[in-house]
């Protein structure tokens, strides 16, 4: 769902990056007013899980599309929604940096696409009221809570990818291209992310059920209850099993991902060469609207992104997506850990003034 410059029109791009950096404020001023954060390294395997995920494309069938994971879901039921929230925007500003994917000046409307609605309303909306709810009480504590865990997180990624593809719909619509009927765009959008949320759901549960099951306490969401119960592995057990994964992920994984297009791509484009339908029909080389503020934006992509579309410069080399997915794991982790080295700073510096 990472979206080209192409897309948008330039003043539909600066009403996204106002929208998603307001929430980024928010989002931090509420987390400096909290203790320092407990769960340093569970955000960096988690925002390097992510990271690795993403690069994972995976069929629909039937279709000639393919999917990946968004990851707001996962992060916001580890980490809460503003620090996944902040997280998710670590991931999709290296990704646009480094490795080209998704456009610069469609950053903005990226991270609200891909992050807000699932950090924030499959959170607040889904994910907490389900966890908290009396839902399935019949199969005892445990048993009801790991099916409860199943519906928020399926639940929660259908709701988030379709709130997610409909906006890139308005925003596409808002700027104008008009060889994209508002109609035609919406029917084959929103079709293609349920299915592509629905297997993101499965995975998200998989992951935060290993996680309920190893230290339920680094759940958000939990009751007070739930907090207490016994863990079955030790913290630096449970980092370290989410840490192989990711190297699993990033390094082996990720070169089996789908080359079909996924479901803006495939929306826009078809996939006519593997004997699907054309959808919009759009041409790949010429498509979307020019704008001086989009060739910029690229110009400045070419310079920073050394493994554009994670791969070598020039090479069709498999190694390539493997440096890829572990160089940005790594970077996406270690930018975490820096940001929020750097709150806890900040906030012992702010209660270090006030006791003076």
């Amino acid at each position: 769902m990472h979206m080209a410059d192409a897309l948008l029109a330039p003043t539909v791009a600066a009403a996204m990056y106002v929208a998603s950096g307001t929430a980024a404020g928010v989002s931090i001023h509420k987390l400096r007013k909290e203790d320092a954060p407990q769960k340093l390294p569970v955000m960096a395997v988690s925002a390097a899980l992510v990271f690795a995920g993403q690069m994972i494309n995976y069929t629909i069938p039937g279709t000639g599309s393919s999917g990946h994971m968004c990851g707001g879901m996962l992060l916001s039921a580890l980490l809460g929604p503003q620090a996944g929230f902040l997280s998710m925007i670590v991931i999709l500003t290296i990704q646009c940096l480094f490795f080209a994917d998704g456009g610069l000046m469609a950053l903005g409307a990226n991270i609200w696409n891909m992050a807000f609605y699932g950090c924030f309303v499959g959170y607040y909306l889904l994910w907490r009221p389900i966890l908290r709810s009396r839902l399935f009480k019949g199969l005892g504590v445990k048993g009801a809570q790991r099916s409860r865990i199943i519906l928020a997180s399926v639940a929660g990624c259908v709701l988030t990818l379709q709130l997610g593809a409909f906006s890139v719909v308005l925003e596409t619509s808002l700027s104008g291209i008009t060889d994209l009927p508002l109609g035609a765009f919406c029917a084959l959008m929103q079709p293609i992310h349920l299915a592509i949320g629905l297997i993101e759901g499965l995975i998200t549960a998989a992951v935060l059920l290993f996680v309920y099951e190893s230290r339920p306490e680094l759940l958000s969401g939990l009751s007070p209850a739930e907090d207490s119960l016994p863990a079955k592995r030790s913290l630096k057990a449970t980092v370290a099993i989410l840490a192989v994964l990711v190297l699993m992920v990033g390094g082996g994984l990720s070169l089996l991902a789908s080359s079909n297009p996924d479901g803006l791509e495939w929306a826009l484009f078809g996939n006519a060469d593997a004997g699907y339908s054309e959808n919009m029909g759009l041409d790949e080389e010429n498509f979307g609207v020019s704008s001086a503020a989009a060739e910029k934006a690229g110009a400045v992509q070419e310079v920073t992104s050394f493994l554009p579309d994670y791969a070598f410069q020039g090479s069709d080399s498999a190694a390539g997506t493997s440096v890829s997915g572990i160089v940005g794991s790594a970077m996406v982790a270690g930018a975490a850990v820096l940001i929020c080295l750097a709150g806890g700073f900040f906030r012992r510096r702010k209660a270090n003034s006030h006791k003076h």
